[in-house]
């Protein structure tokens, strides 16, 4: 008999279940719920990392955000928006290729995860934005949530474009 690793099992449990919605957004695409609740940046808890920071230029680093919903049941409908900045220059990170947003429910103390994925630059290069500080927006919200960026220069694919990617929200676990 033939054993199957439970994280594949339970990564086909979840997508069966994903496949499994009505979608819910009355066909507009709004960031809305049933009963019109998108969530908030003054309504969760923001946590970042524990990060796996790339090392030295090149290398490629990964640093997750986790969101815990304080108030009452919310919906995340998109992407988070993700943008770096660096005294006076910013940069918008565009989402992963592959990313496949989905529209979760986040009940009372439910969560979810993001995770930023860059390519280190070096350090004062001119193919180097000198990050001090990221900020994100939630899906439909205007407000944003920043943090302190500790994890060296990121490598600019262009000037403006970051080698740098947002994945898609996750529920906490999958």
């Amino acid at each position: 008999m033939r054993a199957i690793p439970v994280a594949v099992t339970t990564l086909t449990a979840a997508l069966l279940l994903t496949a499994c919605g009505d979608g819910g957004d009355g066909g507009d695409g709004s960031a809305k719920s049933q009963d019109g609740t998108a969530c908030t940046i003054d309504e969760v808890a923001v946590e970042v990392g524990p990060a796996s920071a790339a090392p030295a230029a090149g290398d490629t680093g990964i640093v997750p955000v986790t969101i815990t919903n304080s108030g009452s049941e919310c919906t995340l409908d998109g992407m988070p928006a993700v943008g770096l900045y660096a005294g006076g220059t910013s940069a918008t990170v565009a989402p992963d290729e592959a990313a496949k947003p989905r529209k979760l429910t986040l009940a009372k103390g439910g969560a979810v995860t993001f995770t930023l994925t860059y390519a280190r630059g070096e350090a004062g290069g001119e193919k180097s934005l000198a990050v001090k500080t990221v900020k994100f927006s939630l899906p439909g919200a205007a407000q944003t949530h920043g943090f302190p960026w500790s994890y060296g220069d990121v490598a600019l694919k262009s000037p403006g474009d970051p080698d740098a990617s947002v994945s898609p929200f996750q529920q906490a676990g999958d």
